[in-house]
This record gives structure tokens, C-alpha cells and sequence, in this order.
């Protein structure tokens, strides 16, 4: 089986719904696109009217996003590879670290876009540092309460907080999280070997 997805190799959720599909033996068709913030792509509003990537293609050309709908849709095609999402009493503790992990993504990505877009006279300090708290504190809960659940098996709720550690590493290169996160460090060094990470690293 192969579904399309509009692509861009520098995202985190992009990144989480390949990592989904590499699990679960599912083919990936890459539609191309230029998803940005300010400006955006019409061929992605087309069929996802926030202009956002991921968004999956089903073969009526009918959307279905955002990363954790896609990662659940593509958790019920799968044909290889244990659930993504378990149906037991673990379902809603996958589900709370998955938007966890989007969350701390969340804050690291508009603490980008505010120094990175954002014109240098016009930047606000403030609510730099608001966001990257909201990053620190996600990943001390990601090392103390959640651990044991995320390192427990491979699930949505790991993928989010792998594809969030990588995106730290690949964003924030001189941030070190590893320091007062050392489970979390040996951890994302263990899963950073499977297949499904090993081919979906992201490029500038």
C-alpha cells in the first residue's frame, strides 16, 4: 500500500507521520511542497486550508491531517510491525505523550520562526524564552513522569518524543538537553538506530 503526503524534509510532523508509515509497512508517495509560515503553498490549501504539512491524500484526493490523525490513519492500514496506538487501558497514556511531544515542538518551532523570520527590530525576548521554557519543561516530564511509558515499546506517543529529540539536534545544535535528561539521552540514542528513524532524518 502507498499514500500521498505533501513533504518537507525539515519537519517534525512530517517526520513523525514517516516514521508511522516505515513502522507499519506503508509505502509514501512524497508530494512536493513549499509549506511556510508566512507564505503559503496553494497547492496544500487546495485540500488543507491552514496551509500545513503534513497532509495525507486518500485516493479521492480527500485530506486527512494533522500528524496525529495521519499517524492513527496510517496505524489502522498497517501491515507489518506492532500498533502504533494500543486499544488496551495504554491507549489514552500514548495518546497524552504523542501531544506531549507535538506540544514541545510546538514551542520550539515558534521560538524559531520569532528568530528566525521574524525581523531583528521586532523580536521579543520574552516570548523567546516563555517557549523554550515550555520545551524544558516538556522534556524534564518526558524524562521523569512519561519514561517508563515511552521507553516501554515503540508507540505513537515514543515516535513523537523521538521525532522531538531529533528535531532539537537538528534545530537547536547548540542547545544540550542531554545533560539533565540522561534516560532520555540513552534512550533517543537506542531509537535513533531503528530503520524508521535511520531513514527519515531530517535535511536542511
Amino acid at each position: 500500500m502507498t499514500i500521498r503526503i505533501f513533504f518537507s524534509p525539515a519537519s517534525p510532523f512530517v517526520r513523525k507521520a514517516m516514521v508511522a508509515a516505515h513502522e507499519r509497512g506503508v509505502g509514501i508517495e512524497k508530494l512536493p511542497s513549499a509549506a511556510w509560515p508566512v507564505k503559503r503553498d496553494p497547492d496544500i490549501v487546495r485540500h488543507n486550508s491552514t496551509g500545513k504539512v503534513p497532509c495525507l491524500l486518500l485516493d479521492d484526493d480527500t485530506p486527512v491531517f494533522d500528524s496525529r490523525v495521519i499517524s492513527a490513519w496510517i496505524d489502522a492500514q498497517g501491515v507489518t510491525g506492532a500498533p502504533l496506538y494500543p486499544q488496551d487501558a495504554r491507549r489514552f497514556t500514548v495518546l497524552t505523550i504523542e501531544a506531549l511531544g507535538d506540544a514541545i515542538l510546538e514551542a520550539a518551532l515558534l521560538h524559531r520562526y520569532e528568530n528566525v523570520l521574524r525581523p531583528e527590530d521586532k523580536r521579543w525576548d520574552d516570548w523567546s524564552r516563555g517557549q523554550m521554557e515550555k520545551v524544558d519543561s516538556g522534556l524534564d516530564d518526558l524524562e521523569g513522569r512519561w519514561f517508563d511509558d515511552i521507553s516501554a515499546s515503540f508507540h505513537a506517543g515514543s515516535i513523537a518524543a523521538a521525532c522531538t529529540l531529533g528535531y532539537l539536534d537538528f534545530r537547536f545544535p547548540d542547545k544540550d538537553w542531554r545533560s539533565a535528561h540522561p534516560r532520555l539521552a540513552e534512550w533517543f540514542a537506542e531509537v535513533s538506530g531503528r530503520a524508521s528513524m535511520q531513514a527519515t532524518v531530517p535535511a536542511a
